[in-house]
């Protein structure tokens, strides 16, 4: 047997359900202990419900050095269909990022969040719902670690979580 880098209880498993993925990712937020990065082409309906908010606002209260990094193709719609994120990524500016894709980042097509190091759920293209879910797997995390560092990198600044001006 070839050593993989991975605990004994890594473990990889594939699933073909919208409802699943969002149901993970609420599983897998408050057993975060440090990082959330997310990159997508938009944001699901998910991100604004209260109990995903709530969440959220939990693990981000629980220390602060965590941090929520988010990194998406299309912001446009985040102030009406997102108001709830923006008022956390507002409350919490020091530890929540939401970033936009530049030109040369939009060929990505893979969502992901990663939670912490070792945690992650991957989906193989935003237009269908073929996903993966990786525990204790460092090494598939650390892939889409070092992705996800590369989309942000061809990113913008972040966004401004307010509407200011007159």
């Amino acid at each position: 047997m070839k050593p993989t880098g991975n605990p004994p209880n890594a473990e990889y498993r594939r699933f073909e359900s919208n409802r699943e993925y969002e149901e993970i990712v609420d599983r897998m937020i408050p057993l975060t202990q440090r990082i959330i990065r997310n990159f997508d082409k938009t944001l699901s309906p998910a991100w604004n419900g209260s109990a995903r908010i709530e969440l959220l606002r939990q693990f981000l209260l629980t220390h602060r050095s965590n941090r929520l990094l988010i990194v998406l193709h299309d912001t446009r719609t985040l102030h009406t269909v997102h108001p709830r994120l923006l008022a956390l990524a507002r409350q919490f500016s020091h530890a929540c990022v939401i970033r936009e894709t530049l030109r040369s980042a939009k060929h990505a097509s893979d969502p992901f969040v990663i939670f912490d190091g070792s945690h992650y759920v991957h989906r193989f293209h935003h237009d269908h719902m073929r996903a993966a879910q990786g525990t204790h797997d460092a090494v598939g995390a650390g892939q889409l670690i070092e992705r996800f560092s590369e989309i942000e990198e061809a990113s913008g600044p972040p966004l401004a979580t307010s509407v200011t001006g007159l």
